[in-house]
């Protein structure tokens, strides 16, 4: 559901990497829903939403719409009753996300949201050293994400929910309330762009023992995109972007290192179908749910990206 950058993106990661098959695209635009199909050789291609939800040979419906379209086009295929896999952010605030999650649990579908860096080898093993407490309790969660736009993209478009907090800045908040639960303080700063939309802000929060993670995020250039988790007896550095494919070390506290996690780094071609694997796997499984990224992590996040809103006094267009 929908034709965007991210739609082509998992289309060709998932055709190219697992035997599922894309049976049918659906768009507001007949005509780009034809060229798409074409394009991805994709059976059947809608010029509605509705035709799409309707069909009954499918199983799962992939929902790559913008931001502010993600609630409502996730209760019209959950009430149809196909599975969900939902492009992150899940919505534009907890109470979306709230509804969204206890219609699938309703009605015994899956539902997840496609936050691609979970899915991930690397983030399995990350997981483990978690379980097995290596690290130590958290102490603090050092993390930033920005990319340069042009200014016709449709994140400074301030009826979509643009800005950089829900594309860009999702990845770092996930990380920082995985790691460290619930925040109860958040103080920070924002910088309006003239297109209307937050350009660029920057966060400090911490929870209830005191602990700190510190989260910036912009529109206006690439930057190195990485995080270091501080444990109070182990680190992890990461090698690269942290939310991609790659590699990281474990890190004792006097720094030497104790384990290097090697991983190639890789685009999302060879990335986003993990995603699409662990969807059939657990639907396979009778799941409504994944480990990978289960309901209560993506409505964690969605609470300290409205607490970060709520700081910054940022509201979205509705």
């Amino acid at each position: 559901m929908g034709t965007g950058w991210i739609a082509d993106k998992f289309t060709r990661s998932v055709t190219t990497h697992t035997g599922q098959v894309i049976s049918a695209i659906g768009s507001r635009d007949p005509e780009k829903a034809k060229s798409f199909s074409a394009t991805h050789g994709i059976t059947k291609a809608y010029g509605s939403y509705d035709a799409l939800v309707s069909d009954p040979e499918i199983d799962v419906i992939y929902v790559a719409t913008p931001h502010n379209a993600h609630h409502q086009h996730v209760l019209l295929a959950l009430n149809a009753g196909k599975h969900v896999l939902v492009e992150k952010p899940i919505a534009i605030d907890r109470v979306q996300a709230v509804e969204m999650v206890e219609l699938s649990r309703r009605k015994g579908l899956f539902f997840a949201e496609a936050l691609w860096t979970y899915y991930l080898p690397k983030f399995d093993v990350i997981a483990q050293l978690l379980e097995s407490d290596v690290l130590g309790e958290i102490r603090s969660v050092y993390t930033e994400y920005g990319e340069n736009f042009s200014t016709d993209h449709r994140i400074f478009d301030p009826s979509l929910a643009g800005g950089p907090l829900l594309d860009l800045g999702t990845y770092p908040v996930s990380l920082l309330t995985k790691l460290m639960g619930d925040f109860v303080r958040v103080t920070g700063s924002g910088q309006w762009d003239r297109s209307g939309v937050m350009g660029q802000l920057a966060v400090v929060l911490a929870n209830g023992e005191g602990n700190i993670g510190t989260m910036a995020t912009g529109l206006y250039g690439f930057t190195p995109t990485n995080a270091i988790i501080t444990g109070s007896r182990a680190s992890i550095w990461f090698d690269d972007e942290f939310h991609l494919p790659g590699g990281f070390t474990l890190r004792s506290r006097d720094g030497s290192q104790v384990l290097h996690h090697e991983e190639e780094r890789a685009t999302h071609l060879d990335g986003l179908f993990h995603e699409a694997v662990e969807v059939a796997r657990c639907i396979g499984l009778g799941l409504t749910e994944t480990p990978c990224r289960n309901h209560e992590d993506a409505l964690a996040t969605m609470t300290t990206l409205d607490r970060i809103r709520d700081a910054l006094d940022l509201r979205w267009r509705q």
